[in-house]
């Protein structure tokens, strides 16, 4: 049942929104996006530093119910909107994430070593689409410095720590990337709440050799021998066949694998939801032009093993209407960016208040009672 605050919350969220549209987005498009980020990167850290920011930001932007907190893998959830990894890479926001509504983050990806990404420009809009074409090609400070960071930090929230290879070409070796994984996984064994398996990156000059089921078999024997408490999730690509998807979830029935997430970006260009003219030919897109093949992916591997995994749905959630989707096709947790970046940074408190007023009116006391409804 919506109440007076839900009122109050959402007066407060339509001026954030016109603002946001108005003003801040008009000259954020106009800037280079990865100068953008950087600074809002920048400015985000800064805020988290202090506590009467926090507090600031918190009234600006924060939401909670009941009918949104769950305990996943041992996990409390105050709500089911993250953010994804790809954002933070290097893990500045932890502090700040949750007074800006979300119920969780996930850092990276993280890799073995210290990557500076591929050459710039690397970043870019495709305003008509709702998508942005990513080639950063794993950029982050590498394992050992953020690890150290996050261990001096002990930051609040809940996070998940995002695994991938480092863009190198000895990594072209499966052996040599598998060491790499397992540094990475390693240094974060006890920091954090859960663990992310980044197999898909579209960006590295490795390609995705583990999303090939004999080498994720490989890559997983050596995950499950390192100790750690936490959950695993392996990410999945948008790109993959029903089939190929069935031979991946045999290899991860096999491990200590406890959820997947559906989906990282895609490399597909002629998809029929992109709809700007110069689309760059390298990088992978995210936002609306993802969100048909994340959905379809979703469902499915929730049909196929929904009782053996967890599963996080990514990829063009814009709006509660998005995120409830994807709950009902089997999601118990769900992330975003790229609408983020498009409706503003109130949109969280939108997707979680607008998730109440749906569950409310189809009788749900609580989120997970919806998740996999339209799946049968």
């Amino acid at each position: 049942m919506l109440t007076l605050k839900d009122d109050v919350v959402k007066f407060r969220n339509s001026i954030s929104r016109g603002i946001y549209s108005s003003i801040i987005k008009p000259i954020f498009f106009k800037r280079d996006p990865e100068t953008v980020h950087d600074k809002m990167l920048s400015f985000g850290a800064s805020l988290g530093r202090y506590a009467i920011s926090r507090a600031g930001t918190r009234f600006l932007f924060g939401y909670s119910n009941e009918k949104l907190k769950q305990k996943i893998l041992g996990i409390n959830f105050e709500n089911p909107i993250g953010l994804s990894a790809g954002f933070d890479k290097n893990a500045e926001l932890l502090e700040i994430i949750q007074s800006v509504g979300f119920g969780f983050e996930e850092v990276g990806s993280i890799t073995g070593y210290p990557c500076e990404g591929n050459a710039k420009p690397r970043l870019w809009r495709l305003p008509e689409s709702k998508g942005i074409v990513v080639n950063y090609g794993l950029m982050n400070d590498g394992c050992e410095t953020i690890s150290r960071k996050l261990r001096n930090e002990n930051p609040s929230g809940v996070f998940g720590t995002n695994i991938a290879m480092t863009n190198c070409k000895d990594n072209l070796s499966i052996h040599t990337a598998i060491a790499d994984y397992a540094k990475a996984f390693k240094s974060f064994a006890d920091i954090g709440d859960y663990f992310t398996l980044n197999i898909s990156c579209p960006n590295a000059e490795g390609g995705q050799p583990f999303s090939v089921p004999y080498r994720l078999d490989y890559l997983l024997d050596i995950i499950d021998e390192i100790p750690t408490k936490k959950p695993v999730f392996v990410k999945l690509s948008p790109d993959i066949s029903p089939k190929e998807a069935d031979e991946l979830l045999v290899v991860m029935k096999k491990h200590r694998v406890d959820g997947i997430i559906t989906t990282n970006l895609t490399k597909k260009k002629d998809n029929r939801k992109i709809i700007d003219e110069n689309v760059p030919s390298v990088g992978g897109v995210s936002g609306k032009p993802v969100q048909e093949s994340a959905d379809k992916l979703l469902s499915y591997i929730y049909k196929r093993a929904g009782k053996r995994f967890i599963l996080i749905g990514t990829g063009g959630v814009f709006s509660a209407a998005d995120a409830y989707r994807k709950i009902r096709l089997g999601a118990s947790l769900v992330q975003m960016i790229t609408g983020m970046i498009y409706e503003g940074p109130q949109v969280v408190s939108e997707i979680n208040r607008g998730l109440v007023e749906l569950l409310t009116r189809d009788g749900f006391k609580n989120i997970s009672e919806a998740v996999g409804v339209d799946v049968w």
